[in-house]
C-alpha cells in the first residue's frame, strides 16, 4: 500500500515539546502515511549533532526539515521572541513549497503542539486539517483554558500573576489548583512568565476551537475527571519509544550517553536512585551539594544526570570536593541518559524527579515510585498529583531559605523506599497504561481513529 496523505510535524522548540512529537511523528509514518517533521533550525542542528555520525537521514521513516528562526544564540525572552517572529511565516513558506514540489503528495494536515499554536493558525490558512497534542497533561491543559475566566473572576491580572490565595476548582471530580502551581507560573523569571502567558496560554482557546483534533500524550484512566471537562480531548498515550522501534531516535537535544545501561547490569535489582530533573531546571551551587551530599548519604547506588548547564552561574558544575571519589564505587554521573530504557531497568528503585510531564509519564508507564522535586510552570502541580491523588511518590520540599537539604532529601526518600503501598499503586498504573496501548486499550483505539480520519 502506497503513502495516504501527508502530514507535517512540528513542535514549539524545546526538549519537553520535541520528544512526545517526534514519537507521534514516528506512529503515524508506521502507517504508511508521508511524514515531514519541521524544526527551528537551531533545534534541528542539535538533533543531528546528537545522532551517530554515519546516520543518514533516509535511514528514519520521516524526513527532517529545519525553519529559520534568525537565531544568533539568543537566551530567555529573546529567543522566544525570536521565535515568535520567524516560525508561523516561514512555517507557511515551508508547506507552500512542499506542495509546489509534491503535487500528488501535498501536505493534508499539520500537528502541532499548544505552545506550537501557529501550526494551527497556518493549517487554518491553508485550508487544510489541524491536531494538536498536547504535551503536558490534560489536566494543566484544562486550566490554561480556563484562564480567561480567572482573570474575568478577579483570581489573577491580564499577566497571569495571581490576585487571590485562594484554591481554584474546575470541576468536582477533579483536584483542585493553588496559586503557586499555575502552569504559567516562573517565579524566577517574571518578564518571561507575563510573556507566556500573555503570548501562550490565552492563545489556547483559539487554538481549541480551530484544531480537528486534540490529541493527550496520556490515558483517559489516569485523568478521567479532567477529560470530562474537555469532551474533544483524544488520549493517545503514553507515547513511549519501545512502540516506535527506532534506534537511534531523533528526539533529543542532549547527547545520550549510554554506557549507564551497563553499568545499571552491574546493580542489584530494585537498588538504584535514578535522579534526573530534565531539560530546564538549574539551581545554584549550595542546593547542587545539597542534592550530591544527599546521594551520597543514602549509601545506596545511584544513576545522576547532570547537565552541563545545571548550575546558575553558567560555568561548568563543580562537584562537592572529594565527592566523585567517595562514591566511585556506587555512583555513575552522566550529561544526558536514555530515559526510557533507564526507568524499564530492573535495577532501578525510583526516580528523583523535576515531574516533568515527559517524565512523569514515563515513570508511570514503568511503574517507578517518584520522589518529586517540583522546579516550576505544570510541574508543581505534577508533584502534587503524583504524591497525593495517585500516590506513587513522595515529595520534598524547600526549608526557610528555599533549598531543599540533603536531611530533606534522604529523610522523604527513606520514607518512600519502604513503602509497599506506593510501590503497588506504581505497578497498578503501569497496568493501566499498559492496557490503554495495546489493541484494544483506550488509547490505541483513539489513535487509529486518528489515522483512519486522516487517511480519509
Amino acid at each position: 500500500m502506497g503513502k495516504k496523505g501527508h502530514v507535517v510535524v512540528t513542535p514549539y522548540p524545546a526538549q519537553g515539546h520535541l520528544g512526545p512529537l517526534m514519537k507521534l511523528a514516528y506512529k503515524i509514518a508506521q502507517h504508511g502515511i508521508k511524514v515531514t517533521f519541521v524544526n527551528a533550525d537551531y533545534i534541528h542542528d542539535q538533533i543531528l549533532s546528537c545522532m551517530p555520525h554515519n546516520f543518514e537521514e533516509h535511514k528514519i521513516p520521516i524526513r527532517l526539515v529545519p525553519v529559520s528562526t534568525k537565531y544568533d544564540r539568543k537566551d530567555g525572552l529573546e529567543l522566544i521572541k525570536s521565535v515568535l517572529s520567524n516560525m508561523p511565516c516561514n512555517l507557511l513558506k515551508l508547506i507552500e513549497k512542499l506542495n509546489e514540489e509534491n503535487k500528488d503528495e501535498k501536505v493534508s494536515c499539520v500537528v502541532t503542539d499548544p505552545t506550537a499554536w501557529w501550526g494551527i493558525e497556518v493549517a487554518k490558512t491553508l485550508g487544510i486539517k489541524g491536531a494538536t497534542l498536547v504535551p503536558f497533561g490534560v489536566g494543566n491543559f484544562c486550566l490554561d483554558l480556563h484562564s480567561p475566566k480567572l482573570i474575568d473572576s478577579g483570581f489573577i491580572d491580564h499577566n497571569g500573576v495571581p490576585l487571590k490565595d485562594e484554591l481554584i476548582y474546575l470541576s468536582k471530580e477533579t483536584l483542585p489548583w493553588n496559586t503557586k502551581e499555575l502552569t504559567w507560573s516562573m517565579p524566577n523569571a517574571p518578564e518571561i512568565q507575563k510573556f507566556v502567558f500573555r503570548n501562550f496560554t490565552l492563545k489556547n482557546t483559539q487554538t481549541l476551537n480551530n484544531s480537528d483534533w486534540i490529541l493527550v500524550n496520556s490515558f483517559y484512566e489516569l485523568e478521567q475527571s479532567s477529560y470530562n471537562l474537555i469532551p474533544k480531548a483524544l488520549p493517545v498515550g503514553p507515547l513511549i519509544t519501545t512502540t516506535i522501534n527506532s534506534d537511534p531516535f531523533p528526539g533529543n537535544i542532549w547527547n545520550e550517553d549510554s554506557t549507564c545501561l551497563n553499568w545499571l547490569h552491574q546493580q542489584p535489582k530494585n537498588s538504584v536512585i535514578y535522579a534526573a530533573f530534565g531539560s530546564t531546571t538549574i539551581c545554584n551551587q549550595q542546593q547542587f551539594h545539597e542534592l550530591a551530599y544527599a546521594l551520597e548519604l543514602m549509601g545506596q547506588p545511584f544513576l545522576w544526570v547532570v547537565r552541563s548547564n545545571f548550575t546558575q552561574d553558567g560555568k561548568s558544575v563543580e562537584f562537592p570536593q572529594g565527592f566523585k571519589e567517595r562514591v566511585g564505587k556506587i555512583g555513575k554521573i552522566v550529561e544526558w541518559a536514555p530515559q526510557e530504557k533507564v526507568l524499564a531497568h530492573s535495577s532501578i528503585s525510583c526516580f528523583f524527579s523535576h515531574c516533568g510531564w515527559n517524565s512523569t509519564i514515563e515513570g508511570v508507564s514503568n511503574g517507578v515510585p517518584f520522589l518529586c522535586w517540583p522546579y516550576y510552570t505544570d510541574q508543581m502541580r505534577n508533584g502534587r498529583i503524583i504524591s497525593e491523588f495517585w500516590k506513587v511518590g513522595v515529595r520534598v520540599f524547600p526549608d526557610e531559605f528555599g533549598i531543599v537539604t540533603r536531611y530533606e532529601i534522604k529523610s522523604k526518600m527513606e520514607n518512600l523506599l519502604c513503602r509497599p503501598d506506593i510501590k503497588a499503586n506504581a505497578v497498578k498504573l503501569m497496568a493501566m497504561a499498559t492496557k490503554s496501548i495495546s489493541e484494544g486499550g483506550s488509547s490505541s483505539e483513539n489513535f487509529m481513529s486518528f489515522i483512519q480520519d486522516i487517511k480519509h
